[in-house]
């Protein structure tokens, strides 16, 4: 009989039609596929049951985060040659799938497939997966606020190994000589510079994070701030961080929504990499929101990732990985949408920059920290949780690089009646 990689190659290259790009190593030790491939190691026939039962993406995540699927070689590789097979053909592609079946030589591959997993019990997802109630509503305040605690709760030393000392989540900026922390420091001052802030200007900053760019703007620039976040543990980091830099009279860390914020007007608002949490529906009144908080005359940016528009809009759905494993409720929309809603909701549409390939440049930087410390990081977030944040920055890299994804800074104005805007007639001095 064959080993059991042989056949786990043979039998899957029948299902998918094509040929296996990845080596497959078996929980026997053998290996079958093309050489100097990266390889796909089954850690045990529990892999196979994950994949067989949760066909597609959600089934590979369950088995990564669960220890059961590895990957020998460049894991960046690797997802590339997986993207055709798994992410390019859609989760779960019913009709291709139904078509397959019809051939007797198929049918025989799925029942030696199932033959070879062992005993048919589905195995239980992995704990790092959220459990929720498909009935409950999206988007309410309760519901963010267990979406954003399920996401950056997981520990400040954690994240300080990511995303290094500067302890910004969101993309840098990036110069050919620039090191992580430099690029984020650039892109602090270039979201400072876009707002043109002045010293004593109130500046609201929604979704604060780790108090990064509250910091930088009272610092460097003189304003005055107000950080809100639902996170409990970045507020406290955030506090601490304010009070060792000494300026508690000028930063204002709060666990709050933003939508019970109610001490406007501000001279500028900022949303980093906070909108993707809002939501479809709930984006107009978020776009409101934030125009009702600025005084006329202020300036709102909104750094968001977006993603390419579909023909048929309504065939979006939440990338399923990413939904059960790392943002709950997030979505996306395309940059066009993104704008319609700012401009519905009273904002003038200043300026727009893509800055997609600066994701990738610091997802790759991520992605390397984690490794590199990768014990102490097991160790503090767990085994399962650090997994799962290798595979979701390493496929977002991926995806940022080949134009799947971008993200965009929105630069906009509550224009007052009288028409002026406030910005320089050549804008882009900022860069």
């Amino acid at each position: 009989m064959a080993d059991a990689a042989s056949r786990l190659t043979s039998l899957a290259e029948q299902l998918l039609g094509a040929p296996l790009p990845l080596g497959v190593r078996a929980w026997d030790g053998s290996q079958a596929g093309p050489p100097g491939a990266p390889v796909l190691v089954f850690r045990s026939r529990r892999a196979l049951r994950r994949l067989l039962f949760k066909p597609g993406e959600l089934g590979l995540a369950r088995a990564w985060v669960a220890g059961d699927l590895g990957v020998d070689g460049d894991l960046y590789s690797a997802l590339a040659l997986l993207s055709p097979l798994v992410w390019e053909r859609g989760e779960g592609d019913t009709r291709s799938l139904t078509q397959a079946l019809r051939d007797p030589a198929v049918r025989a591959a799925a029942r030696e497939l199932l033959k070879l997993a062992g005993p048919p019990i589905p195995p239980a997802p992995p704990r790092e997966e959220i459990r929720r109630h498909r009935h409950l509503h999206l988007h309410t305040k309760n519901s963010d606020k267990r979406a954003i605690s399920h996401h950056y709760d997981v520990g400040n030393d954690f994240y300080e190994i990511v995303l290094g000392p500067s302890m910004v989540y969101s993309c840098a900026y990036w110069e050919e000589a620039s090191t992580l922390e430099s690029a984020q420091r650039d892109k602090l001052e270039l979201v400072c510079r876009k707002l043109g802030l002045t010293p004593g200007q109130r500046l609201l900053d929604v979704g604060c994070g780790w108090g990064s760019l509250a910091i930088h703007a009272a610092r460097e620039h003189g304003a005055h701030v107000v950080g809100v976040t639902l996170s409990q543990e970045q507020a406290a980091h955030a506090r601490k961080r304010v009070a060792e830099e000494g300026l508690t009279d000028r930063v204002e860390i709060r666990v709050q929504d933003y939508r019970d914020v109610t001490d406007g007007p501000y001279d500028a608002v900022s949303s980093i990499g906070m909108a993707e949490h809002v939501g479809a529906e709930r984006y107009l009144e978020y776009a409101a929101d934030l125009y009702r908080l600025l005084k006329p005359g202020g300036r709102l940016l909104n750094h968001q990732i977006a993603r390419r528009p579909l023909r048929d809009e309504s065939a979006y759905h939440v990338d399923r990985f990413i939904d059960s494993y790392v943002f709950p409720d997030g979505e996306l929309a395309p940059v066009g949408s993104t704008v319609s809603l700012l401009e519905r909701a009273g904002f003038e549409v200043r300026d727009v920059e893509s800055i997609r390939e600066h994701y990738a440049l610091t997802l790759r930087r991520w992605v390397a920290r984690l490794e590199a410390d990768w014990n102490r990081a097991a160790r503090l977030a767990g085994p399962g949780r650090a997994r799962v944040w290798r595979l979701y920055m390493a496929a977002s890299a991926l995806a940022f690089e080949h134009n799947r994804i971008g993200v965009n800074q929105v630069l906009a104005v509550r224009t007052p009646e009288s028409g002026t805007s406030g910005l320089p007639l050549r804008a882009r001095t900022w860069n």
